[in-house]
């Protein structure tokens, strides 16, 4: 089957020559990385000169909007993707799936994805190092924090009500701040419930 002998063709050119870190990340911690278009310049030449295709096939892609730390939307994409990886003189192929997973606040997200799963379907295939390489375009986006569901708000509330010693309400008051989290409107009702409780203990 000429589609390994394709493979490995590439893998040994990549060998030598490999793909350098060129870019770095301009949020967070500053990282070098491979990037996308570096993955495409570097392989595509030797995929047509060794009649190798790669070709993608989605099968699902989840979304879900997040909010920002500055309060924008963020969309968070994950896609599962097949990628047939075909030998233009037999026609044998030998299927890679991969997943892909990106963050966008505009309509890029999905795009993300795809070059992040082709990407990594390409390292894994071509056995291409991936040391600190775990980009997701060159952004690092803050994600905002989620609050406290209302029902979860009350329950703590329902148990620092019910506290019967200071001892108890210190400790049920310390769970509720932990969850709480960066949630200021449910440490407020919080730390007005313990200092209510207190008065009466």
């Amino acid at each position: 089957m000429k589609v390994y002998q394709a493979i490995n063709a590439v893998q040994k050119e990549l060998s030598t020559v490999g793909i350098t870190k060129d870019r770095t990340n301009t949020q967070g911690s500053g990282y070098k990385f491979r990037g996308i278009d570096d993955v495409y310049n570097a392989i595509s030449p030797m995929l047509a000169k060794h009649a190798l295709c790669i070709l993608p096939r989605v099968l699902t892609r989840e979304c879900v909007e997040r909010l920002s730390k500055n309060g924008g939307a963020l969309f968070y994409v994950t896609v599962e993707v097949e990628f047939d990886f075909v030998s233009a003189e037999d026609g044998s192929k030998h299927t890679v799936k991969t997943f892909g997973e990106a963050m966008d606040s505009g309509d890029k997200a999905t795009n993300k994805a795809m070059s992040a799963a082709y990407k990594y379907a390409a390292f894994q295939a071509f056995s291409i190092p991936t040391e600190s390489d775990n980009d997701a375009d060159a952004h690092t986006h803050l994600v905002q924090p989620a609050k406290l569901t209302d029902a979860t708000l009350k329950m703590f509330l329902s148990d620092i009500g019910e506290c019967t010693t200071h001892d108890q309400l210190k400790t049920a008051y310390f769970e509720a701040i932990k969850a709480a989290g960066n949630d200021t409107h449910a440490k407020d009702a919080i730390i007005k419930a313990k200092d209510a409780k207190k008065a009466t203990l």
